[in-house]
């Protein structure tokens, strides 16, 4: 009976540390990769915008049903397709990118339904302050890539914050909305 008990407990640990194992190191491919926002304007219409410079890295075991990500967001690359909006954009007024250059999102919970990511839960770092962000998933998958041989992992996830939260306050006092709804297409290659 003891022999059984110990062998059992050494498969379980086996089996946990194999799990373990699974867990592997992923950098965000930016040619995959896009962080856009939207905000209402004034209830006529939505401004757009994405930033074009971020980079990151993403651990993921599947198995063991965890992961932890780092992504830094280029505050001077943001494109809304107008010179002079980005201009503003990246002034004083909003995301005051001179002093602060990026944007981060650091995470190391993931919620799984099944083998999927549904929500991924961090901290999100915008002018200096930092505050919880959750991102719920529309799809993830993880595919093997014809291309370059190797796993790539991601998904489509999104989420609105109150800007007021982070400091950014440009036009609340007549009447510009709070809420920006964050849409982020992440991949992730296998190193």
């Amino acid at each position: 009976m003891k022999k059984t008990a110990l062998m059992l407990a050494a498969a379980a640990a086996m089996a946990t540390g194999l799990a373990h194992a699974q867990s592997a190191n992923y950098a965000i491919d930016p040619t995959h990769t896009f962080v856009t926002f939207e905000i209402s304007h004034f209830g006529t219409s939505t401004n757009r915008g994405r930033f074009d410079k971020k980079e990151g890295s993403v651990q993921f075991d599947r198995a063991g049903k965890t992961g932890k990500v780092d992504i830094t967001i280029d505050t001077t690359s943001i494109n809304t397709g107008t010179p002079a909006f980005d201009k503003h954009l990246q002034s004083p007024d909003l995301f005051d990118a001179a002093k602060h250059p990026t944007i981060r999102f650091v995470s190391d919970k993931f919620v799984f339904n099944g083998d999927k990511v549904s929500e991924v839960t961090g901290q999100l770092t915008l002018l200096g302050k930092t505050g919880p962000v959750t991102l719920k998933s529309t799809q993830f998958n993880c595919y093997q890539s014809p291309m370059l041989k190797r796993e790539v992992c991601g998904g489509d996830f999104e989420t609105v914050i109150d800007r007021t939260q982070w400091g950014m306050n440009y036009g609340i006092n007549w009447g510009a909305p709070k809420d920006v709804r964050l849409v982020i297409q992440v991949e992730a290659i296998k190193q």
